[in-house]
C-alpha cells in the first residue's frame, strides 16, 4: 500500500468522502476547507449532507486520529505527502468547466508543498488541467495526478470502498503509481494512464450513462404511443450482457451534479478541438424532451390544464437517497407546472423549506408527509424514487384528493393496489390503467424477475 501522509482540499461532497474513505484504509489524513464554520462542524463529527454511511465514518476518523478537519489549504498540507484537489468546477456559462478555484488554490498552496509532494485532481477537469496545474504550481518537482472519482450520490461510500475501477494518470509513471498505491486496500482493477486519458474517462463515463437514459425515456415515449411496456422492454434489453441493465430506468430525465455538467463539458472540449459530437446534443435535446412529456401528462391528467389547480408532488431531490437539489428533474417538471400557472404542494424526505423553483416564479410548498401534499390535489405526481412513497397507504391518499389520477414518472407504485385504491395511473413507458380494467392489464414491475438496476441510475 502507498505510504505517507494525505491533504485533502475541499470538504464537500468529493473531499468529505474521499477523505473520510481514505482514513478508513488507514492514511493518516487533514481536510482543509475555506469555510471555517464547517470545519468546525465536522470536527465535531457533524456531517452536513445526506450521504448513507458517511456519519459513521467520519466518527471513526475522528476517533482513530487518522482524520482531521482544519480551516485553510495551506493549513493542510503541511507535511503530505500526497494532496487531493477536491474543488468545485462549475459551468463556466458556456458549458466548459470554470477552473478558476482550482488554479487559485494551487497557486496559493504550492509554495508550500512538500518536496516531491503529488498534487492529484479528484474533481471533474477537462483533458489537459494536469499541465496546466504543472504550469500554475511551478515547482519541477511536484507530479500531477488525475485521479478521477466515479461517486454516486446515496451509495458514495459503498462506491469508493468497493469500486468497479481505480483509474490514476500521469505524465509521471512513478508518480501514478504512488497514488494507484493508496488504494492497495481496496479489491478492485487499477487503471494508469496518461493524464490526458484518465481526465477524458469521467466525462466519456458520465455522457455515456446519461446517453443510456436519454435512449430509454425515448425508448419509453415509442413504447407510449405503441402501447407496449418499457419495464418488459428494459427487462429484455438488460438480459444482454452487451447492454446490462444498469441505468435503464425510465422517468422524468436526468440531472445532479455530474451529469448535465460533464455532458456539456464534454461536447465543449470536443468543439474546441473540432470533432463533431452530436450524440451529446441529442442526449441532453432528449433529456429535456423526457421533462416536457412528464409535464404534459400531469397537465391531461387535470383536465388539460393545471391553470389554478393544485398539484401534489412527491419527490424534490434529483434522486432518492440524497437531499441534492441540484437540476434536479423532479424541479424541472415542477417548473414547467408553474410556468402553466399550477400550485405546487410537494414532500420529499429531505427537503424540509418551501423552494424557490426559478426566479420569477413560485415556489414549491412543502409539507411533512405525502398524505399532507396529496390533500385537495387535482393530480399527484411521483417524481423522486424514495422507497417510503411505495409504502404510502393510497386509499387514504385517494380519500384526501380533489382528484383520481397518479402520474407515476418513476414507475415506483403498485400499480395495481393504486388502481384498487381508486386511483388512475399513469405512468411512463406504459400503458395507463383505470379503475375496472381487466384483470391482469394492471402490470407492475414487481411481476416481472428482480433485475438489479443500479441506485444511482439518475445520476452521478
Amino acid at each position: 500500500m502507498g505510504q505517507g501522509r494525505v491533504a485533502v482540499i475541499g470538504s464537500g461532497y468529493v473531499g468529505l468522502t474521499t477523505g473520510a474513505c481514505l482514513a478508513r484504509l488507514g492514511h493518516e489524513v487533514v481536510c482543509g476547507d475555506v469555510d471555517a464554520a464547517k470545519v468546525e462542524l465536522l470536527s465535531r463529527g457533524e456531517v452536513p449532507i445526506l450521504e448513507d454511511g458517511l456519519p459513521e465514518l467520519v466518527a471513526e476518523g475522528l476517533a482513530s486520529g487518522r482524520l482531521r478537519f482544519v480551516h485553510g489549504a495551506v493549513a493542510a498540507i503541511s507535511g503530505a505527502d500526497f494532496v487531493f484537489l477536491c474543488l468545485p468546477t462549475p459551468d463556466g456559462g458556456d458549458g466548459r468547466a470554470d477552473l478558476r478555484i482550482v488554479h487559485a488554490v494551487v497557486a496559493e498552496i504550492g509554495p508550500f508543498l512538500e518536496r516531491d509532494a503529488v498534487l492529484i485532481t479528484k474533481s471533474t477537469v477537462p483533458v489537459g488541467t494536469a499541465q496546466q496545474i504543472t504550469a500554475t504550481v511551478q515547482r519541477p518537482d511536484v507530479a500531477v495526478v488525475s485521479n478521477p472519482e466515479f461517486l454516486q450520490e446515496g451509495t458514495a461510500v459503498r462506491n469508493f470502498m468497493n469500486p468497479d475501477r481505480v483509474v490514476v494518470g500521469s505524465d509521471s509513471r512513478a508518480a501514478a503509481e504512488a497514488v494507484a498505491g493508496l488504494y492497495d486496500g481496496l479489491s478492485c482493477p487499477q487503471v494508469v494512464t496518461s493524464a490526458e486519458s484518465a481526465e477524458l474517462i469521467k466525462y466519456a463515463a458520465n455522457a455515456f450513462l446519461a446517453m443510456k437514459l436519454s435512449f430509454v425515456n425515448s425508448v419509453a415515449a415509442l413504447a407510449e404511443e405503441v402501447g407496449a411496456d418499457v419495464g418488459e422492454i428494459t427487462y429484455g434489453m438488460g438480459m444482454d450482457e452487451r447492454i446490462g441493465s444498469k441505468f435503464l430506468k425510465a422517468g422524468p430525465g436526468w440531472g445532479g451534479s455530474c451529469f448535465p455538467k460533464d455532458t456539456k463539458a464534454l461536447a465543449a472540449i470536443a468543439l474546441d478541438h473540432g470533432v463533431p459530437f452530436p450524440l451529446l446534443d441529442a442526449t441532453t435535446l432528449s433529456n429535456d424532451q423526457a421533462q416536457d412529456r412528464v409535464a404534459e401528462m400531469v397537465r391531461q391528467a387535470a383536465g388539460g390544464s393545471v391553470a389554478g389547480k393544485r398539484i401534489a408532488l412527491w419527490g424534490l431531490t434529483f434522486k432518492a437517497g440524497t437531499d441534492d437539489l441540484r437540476d434536479s428533474p423532479a424541479l424541472e417538471v415542477a417548473a414547467r407546472l408553474a410556468e402553466s400557472g399550477a400550485e405546487l404542494v410537494g414532500h420529499d424526505p429531505a427537503v424540509h423549506r418551501d423552494l424557490p423553483i426559478k426566479p420569477g416564479q413560485p415556489t414549491v410548498r412543502v409539507v411533512a408527509d405525502p398524505i399532507e401534499a396529496a390533500e385537495g390535489a387535482e393530480v399527484l405526481v411521483v417524481l423522486t424514487e424514495w422507497p417510503q412513497f411505495a409504502e404510502v397507504d393510497l386509499e387514504v391518499a385517494r380519500a384526501v384528493s380533489a382528484g383520481d389520477v397518479i402520474v407515476d414518472a418513476r414507475n415506483l407504485l403498485d400499480t395495481a393496489a393504486a388502481v384498487g385504491a381508486g386511483w388512475t395511473v399513469v405512468g411512463v413507458g406504459r400503458p395507463t390503467v383505470r379503475p375496472g380494467d381487466p384483470a391482469g392489464s394492471a402490470a407492475t414491475d414487481a411481476q416481472l424477475p428482480v433485475v438489479e438496476v443500479a441506485g444511482g441510475e439518475t445520476g452521478l
